[in-house]
């Protein structure tokens, strides 16, 4: 199981096929298997030519592109460890993930020059690299595989120092296998990344895509017109998309139905979708297959799936059961499990479950428990299997002793006609411990906070419902399309 085997089959089976499109500001750049693979064998000679070796880390900056998808195969080509940063990081964050990772090599986008921080790291642009890896005689593959490191991606790090995730070839083997099992991967469908690379959803889709010999088009940021005209123009069949990405896509002014059912394939995850948004997905794409996964960056992926059929049905109140491979249990704090129906923490175990943290044992040791990697989710598991996400167990609002969580409120205020988003977190109280807050973005003009708080009594518990609101143009989200509440925390503690 090593990350490159997708590339020597497609040059066996197709070597003429599309491998790769890049979508930017001139005519598309476009790579087919063999001159893919040639580039990724010449880059890897270059890698060795300054120096890196097996096991050595590589950083990469730079948004999803045909060049930052031929330096991290180029990594995987030569066994080093590929370690993709967030382009969004500040040049501290990215100072510090340098420093954590001790990384040989800093490959980037010229144009994120500034961001660079200064001489820690040899540091080459991706179009100077490209230029010196041209001349030189293709490298054989190293076919580094297992259990040897294929990248370290980062996470967290916002009430501290950030965690460096180690997921192995053989996780990401077993991610992809996982998902391939639950929904096989046509080796004719066009897959549009708009996921970030340097998060675990778009690495994973890109290596599952070159496992199945299937085409990639990349584009270097999800702006919903470009995705739109992408949908149209490259034939896509698949997507993997956060909700707040198909809620830009929907509310996007030349958004029309008809011309976008090429589309055959969209997953979503990595956040609660709500309700009322994924009507109207289903109601927009009647034929497409959607599916829900859920998985962390520590687990390479999906380990649970609730598939198309469970979605046309109505079944709905779970992110479905354990994929091929994984093992899921809901459990108290003493890692016992609980009744069917009672809400625990998840936990996960299995050949897709990151060995560890790079560089940080105890943190290591915190995430596990008897060998199951302790998720940091509420959830509970149903009676047939399914598993169902409460909250995020930091999420939690724990206000008078009772515990709120936030996405049950989320759901309610999103269903008020004058609510377009709502993230619910808690703030300080000194007589409740925490009391929830909830900030809104309207739908129109701004909402009436009687008219919220009536609506909120009429479906929630009074200590679920919020003691307060503040309205925003708009919620403060990651590159991977997450809302920060730890920003919203912020703002409301000021």
């Amino acid at each position: 199981m090593y990350l490159t085997q997708g590339l020597h089959r497609s040059l066996q089976r197709h070597p003429h096929k599309a491998a790769l499109t890049h979508l930017g500001a001139g005519a598309p750049q476009r790579l087919r298997f063999e001159a893919l693979l040639a580039g990724v064998a010449r880059q890897a000679t270059a890698l060795a030519a300054r120096g890196v070796q097996a096991g050595d880390r590589v950083a990469l900056l730079g948004p999803n592109d045909h060049r930052l998808v031929q330096a991290l195969y180029a990594c995987w080509w030569l066994g080093a460890v590929a370690c993709p940063l967030n382009v969004r990081g500040s040049p501290q964050e990215l100072a510090q993930a340098l420093a954590d990772s001790g990384a040989a090599l800093l490959l980037a986008d010229e144009a994120l020059a500034e961001k660079r921080p200064a001489g820690a790291v040899p540091c080459v642009g991706f179009n100077a690299f490209a230029a010196e890896a041209a001349p030189l005689a293709p490298r054989p593959d190293s076919r580094t595989g297992g259990d040897a490191l294929a990248a370290i991606l980062y996470t967290g790090g916002t009430t501290g120092r950030a965690k460096g995730v180690m997921l192995t070839h053989a996780n990401f083997w077993a991610a992809s296998i996982t998902r391939a099992a639950e929904l096989p991967n046509p080796p004719d469908s066009v897959s549009l990344l708009v996921a970030p690379l340097f998060h675990v959803a778009g690495l994973g889709r890109l290596i599952g895509q070159t496992i199945a010999g299937a085409p990639c088009v990349t584009l270097a940021q999800f702006r919903p017109a470009e995705v739109l005209a992408a949908l149209v123009q490259q034939h896509i069949g698949d997507i993997m998309a956060v909700p707040t990405m198909l809620q830009a896509l929907l509310d996007e002014p030349g958004f029309d139905a008809a011309q976008v059912q090429g589309l055959k394939r969209i997953a979503f995850g990595a956040a609660p979708m709500p309700p009322d948004l994924l009507a109207r997905a289903l109601a927009a794409w009647p034929e497409a297959e959607f599916f829900q996964a859920y998985g962390l960056t520590e687990t390479a992926g999906a380990v649970c799936i609730n598939g198309p059929a469970n979605h046309r049905a109505g079944k709905l109140q779970g992110v479905g059961c354990a994929g091929l491979g994984a093992e899921i249990m809901v459990a108290d704090e003493q890692g016992r499990e609980v009744p069917r129906g009672q809400v625990g923490e998840v936990l996960c175990r299995g050949p897709m479950v990151t060995p560890g943290y790079w560089g940080q044992p105890q943190a290591t040791a915190a995430a596990f428990r008897d060998g199951w990697f302790r998720t940091g989710d509420a959830g509970c598991m149903q009676a047939d299997g399914m598993l169902s996400i409460v909250d995020r167990l930091k999420d939690m609002v724990i206000t008078g002793g009772e515990n709120v969580y936030s996405a049950e409120v989320e759901a309610v205020l999103r269903a008020h006609p004058a609510v377009a988003q709502a993230a619910v977190v808690g703030l300080p109280d000194a007589h409740w411990g925490e009391r929830v807050h909830a900030f809104i973005v309207p739908a129109s003009a701004a909402p009436d906070s009687a008219a919220l708080d009536a609506w909120c009594r009429q479906q929630l518990a009074g200590y679920k419902c919020p003691r307060g609101y503040t309205v925003l143009a708009e919620l403060p989200l990651s590159a991977a399309g997450k809302v920060l509440k730890i920003e919203l925390r912020q703002r409301g503690a000021a």
